[in-house]
């Protein structure tokens, strides 16, 4: 049997049920040879992969508001005391299953404040992805960005739905710290959030807003990394979240929210009123259920409920 006999068998084998297990044992006469089936399994529905959602990985970094204060510590700023308000320094993006790390500053311009540009650029990626994600995304830089898009007489993107991996933390764990430093530090295996080196805190901000090249360099190396350790951090807290769009919707068949359609069945799921077939992604370890009641109307014409 060839290579190409052997995938093609696999893969009958694989959309008639069997395990990889199964098909190890089978094919290769021990069930050890199952990471063998699996790697297989996984290169052909890599290729095969080309639906699903538009995902987009995504950071901004905007400038200060610069105003004039009396002391350092519990200060209300009026707005008669500001002399600059903030706008736009730079946004970074990724599209799901792409190498390729989007990337835009305000280095060169002639006004610094005028962001138009830049805000063009990020908005034809919102206006063109299905999902955006983020780290604190929906309370920053959603919301930012829609200031911006605003006021610049700009319309709103098209509707796009929104994954905040902040929210993701908040809601199933209690890490010492939700910060994008502290969660990729620990979690990360490849990308951790970018220190910075040169300048350290705000002085990065201030350099670049002085027009320091060296400074927006570092800004360019931040802000990409924020958004590569943003999305490994993102597939490692998904499937413990319940909260992650339906990818079903957009691939028309049992897509986990991985991309992957290694989804086989793993028990049933109970619930007051119901049983479902109980489904896990064998890439991911996300659990699902299907939608269908495995108990008649008549057998649940006789239950209970609590009062």
């Amino acid at each position: 049997m060839t290579n190409q006999d052997k995938v093609s068998k696999i893969i009958t084998m694989h959309e008639k049920g069997y395990s990889s297990r199964q098909i190890s044992e089978i094919l290769y006469g021990r069930p050890t040879a199952k990471s063998s089936v699996n790697d297989i399994l996984k290169r052909v529905r890599q290729s095969q992969y080309s639906q699903g959602p538009k995902i987009l990985f995504y950071d901004v970094e905007s400038a200060p508001i610069l105003g004039s204060v009396w002391k350092l510590w519990d200060n209300n700023v009026g707005l008669n005391q500001i002399e600059r308000d903030w706008h736009l320094l730079s946004y970074s993006a990724k599209w799901l299953h792409s190498d390729d790390v989007m990337y835009e500053d305000q280095s060169g311009v002639e006004d610094l404040e005028d962001d138009r540009d830049l805000l063009q650029g990020i908005w034809n990626l919102l206006d063109e992805c299905d999902i955006a994600v983020g780290h604190n995304s929906k309370k920053f830089d959603s919301k930012k960005l829609n200031a911006r898009f605003i006021l610049n007489g700009m319309q709103p993107p098209s509707h796009y739905r929104q994954i905040d991996t902040l929210e993701i933390a908040k809601r199933h764990f209690a890490f010492t710290s939700n910060k994008l430093e502290y969660l990729t530090d620990n979690l990360c295996g490849n990308y951790k959030k970018k220190k910075h080196s040169k300048f350290p805190g705000f002085e990065l901000w201030k350099e670049c807003m002085a027009g320091n090249p060296e400074a927006w360099k570092e800004m360019e190396i931040y802000n990409k990394m924020d958004v590569l350790s943003l999305e490994e951090l993102y597939h490692i807290l998904a499937p413990w979240s319940n909260q992650i769009p339906n990818y079903n919707t957009y691939t028309l068949g049992n897509t986990c929210q991985c991309g992957s359609s290694n989804v086989v069945k793993n028990g049933f799921h109970y619930t007051n009123l119901g049983v479902y077939n109980r489904y896990k992604c064998e890439d991911c370890g996300k659990q699902t259920r299907g939608r269908t009641n495995l108990l008649s109307k008549e057998q649940r014409s006789h239950f209970t409920v609590n009062i």
